[in-house]
């Protein structure tokens, strides 16, 4: 009897188990469930900036971060402003933050409204403004243009509203005829009588003036026309033919390079020491961290092989070439071939190499040696080794314009 009742008393703790087991799992389901379908709640918006977290916001630019400050928020896969979904990142999510940021894409429908979806299918909207930021003009594709020809603008928020067309102000006031444009570029006809300094653009959002000048004459070193390398060891090869100058006669590189190690001063090659060019020591007043070297340069044919080195040097360096081998000496390497294996410019291109760039040794490696204005007297340009293996062939590349000006 004591077995009969032993072996029933066995069977309904293990089902009582089995069935807490069950209903707790059933539980904990219903509870996610109940996670699941929570209604989400945004209590207010604000910047990310820790300094600025009493900062409430009931509008911001494109491409800013904001945090959506709220309650269940933890749910949310989608979040749109006006037309416009925003990438999420699940690590900036939680129960009572999201952190994300506005679309850089011009809404084609406004509602001035932020939407949240979860993954249940809830929406919430929340009132909330995207501005348009006033164009921001970022560069040119060449910075020397001749009046009727189009220049191309490179940049963003470049709107043109029917009821507020797109406008380009060049030097001296002039209006230039737009011929194309998007939000990232506009193509332009230089207008006659245009002269040097910032470009303005206007749209319906606002005016930005360019930090870049047009036809930047300022801190010019070689114009290879007024301004030459004549006295140095090389002063280069001239020419304004074939092809036509951007503005008078260039420096020409041009010659067989079959490898990146090929040593051609002669072809590849030019050495400024002002003093022996008959002109005053160059001396440069800006900060080297937001200044760069600009150039306009055409690469003719294809070009595949070794370095453009620009190597600043003391005047003390004049009537030698040893810095140009030299591991202690910066230089910048322009490798524009570098990624595809192969670099050509469809005309005259604008080169902007900043002058924190110039770290680096011969063969790529870094430099230990910082760029300072001291050496930056005398300049020389050679087209030879970088570290980066390319493939045999010609290289002809033109280069006109060298200066020194600020980016910032």
């Amino acid at each position: 009897m004591k077995k009969n009742i032993s072996k029933y008393t066995r069977v309904p703790a293990l089902i009582l188990a089995l069935f807490t087991i069950i209903t707790v799992s059933l539980f904990t389901s219903c509870e996610d469930d109940d996670n699941t379908g929570a209604t989400p709640v945004v209590n207010y918006i604000r910047v990310t900036d820790p300094l600025k977290s009493d900062s409430l916001i009931a509008h911001a630019f494109m491409g800013n971060n904001i945090a959506i400050i709220g309650e269940n928020l933890q749910d949310v896969k989608e979040v749109w402003f006006n037309d416009q979904e925003a990438k999420l990142n699940t690590s900036f999510i939680t129960a009572k933050t999201i952190i994300v940021t506005i679309p850089n894409k011009i809404p084609a429908t406004v509602t001035n409204e932020l939407k949240l979806i979860t993954n249940g299918g809830i929406e919430v909207k929340y009132p909330f403004g995207v501005d348009v930021p006033a164009p921001m003009l970022e560069s040119m594709v060449c910075e020397y243009v001749k009046d009727g020809d189009i220049a191309v603008i490179k940049g963003n928020f470049f709107i043109n509203d029917p009821n507020v067309p797109l406008q380009v102000i060049f030097p001296g006031n002039i209006p230039g005829e737009i011929t194309e444009s998007n939000i990232n570029e506009i193509m332009v006809k230089v207008p006659a009588g245009t002269g040097v300094g910032p470009i303005q653009v206007k749209s319906i959002y606002g005016s930005s003036r360019s930090v870049f000048y047009f036809r930047d004459d300022r801190n010019i070193l070689l114009d290879f026309d007024a301004l030459t390398a004549a006295g140095g060891w090389r002063s280069g090869v001239l020419d304004n033919v074939s092809p036509t100058g951007i503005s008078g006669k260039y420096v020409r590189f041009k010659g067989e390079m079959p490898g990146a190690g090929t040593w051609n001063e002669d072809a590849f090659s030019f050495n400024f020491w002002p003093e022996k060019a008959g002109r005053p020591d160059v001396t440069y007043s800006g900060d080297i961290a937001t200044s760069a070297i600009k150039f306009e340069c055409y690469v003719v044919d294809p070009w595949q092989s070794a370095a453009l080195q620009m190597i600043f040097t003391p005047y003390g360096t004049k009537d030698t070439n040893g810095y140009i081998g030299d591991g202690n000496t910066p230089r910048g390497l322009w490798i524009p071939w570098k990624e595809s294996g192969s670099y050509k410019t469809e005309g005259w291109t604008t080169v902007t190499i900043p002058l924190s760039e110039f770290k680096y040794k011969p063969d790529g490696g870094p430099c230990t040696v910082a760029l300072t204005k001291e050496m930056m007297k005398g300049l020389t340009f050679f087209v030879w080794n970088g570290g980066v293996e390319g493939t045999d062939g010609n290289v002809h590349m033109c280069i006109d314009n060298i200066r020194i000006v600020p980016i910032q």
